[in-house]
């Protein structure tokens, strides 16, 4: 089961591709593009489903858009120093974009393991085990890095950065808040005994993948639409 839910060796050099596009296009919406949010949404959202997703993926996703977030805006502002408040906006836009397709990917996880408790099945315990932890630590890993590139940028850029870095912690963030949601089910499938609930063949980390398709491709629209969870794009 472990090794559907990490890189495949000969996959490695296609996913450090991946990354890397995905900074540079995150990097030029931020310089020059509009839109930004629904923008470095979807970016993510289309770099989450290029691979298998762990923790350690995640991790990458979100250092890159930070990194082409503070590129952009270095960008620009070098092209125009007087557009102080339109690069704030255009920060705050971008990570906003990214913690929207980080709560995707966690109602992705959500809507996966109730799918298959609706048909009297589990995902194994390992697995649901395994994934809980990595989600628990998914919230923290997005401020940690949203601080870290803070700490590192310079200038005006750093300001704006730390601001909304202090601004998450102190408020909390999309994701975070679905993660309540989405932890609550996953301890709810492993407390669940009932004998009747047969362990399924797939992998959580697949059928969390297809979600996060579905909901990249807008399928899920309209599920979304009656949640009460509300991702402003």
């Amino acid at each position: 089961m472990q090794n559907e839910y990490t890189h495949q060796p000969n996959s490695k050099s296609d996913a450090s591709n991946d990354i890397e596009t995905l900074e540079a296009e995150v990097r030029d919406a931020i310089a020059h593009g509009s839109h930004i949010q629904e923008t470095v949404y979807r970016l993510t959202l289309k770099a989450m489903n290029a691979q298998h997703i762990n923790i350690e993926s995640l991790g990458r996703i979100i250092t890159a858009v930070m990194q082409g977030v503070h590129d952009g805006a270095t960008q620009q502002l070098q092209r125009a120093a007087n557009q102080t408040q339109n690069t704030k906006s255009q920060i705050t836009e971008g990570i906003a974009g990214l913690d929207s397709a980080l709560a995707d990917f966690a109602e992705a996880s959500k809507l996966a393991v109730e799918e298959v408790a609706g048909q009297a099945k589990k995902f194994s315990d390992t697995e649901l085990k395994r994934t809980r932890s990595d989600l628990e630590s998914l919230e923290s890993l997005f401020l940690e890095t949203l601080h870290h590139t803070a700490t590192t940028a310079q200038g005006m850029i750093a300001d704006i950065l730390l601001d909304l870095s202090h601004h998450a912690k102190n408020t909390g963030t999309i994701v975070g808040s679905q993660l309540k949601e989405t932890l609550a089910i996953f301890t709810q499938q492993i407390a669940s005994v009932g004998h009747s609930q047969l362990e399924t063949g797939i992998s959580l980390a697949q059928k969390t993948a297809d979600f996060v398709n579905k909901i990249a491709e807008g399928v899920l629209s309209g599920i979304k639409d009656q949640s009460k969870t509300d991702h402003s794009h």
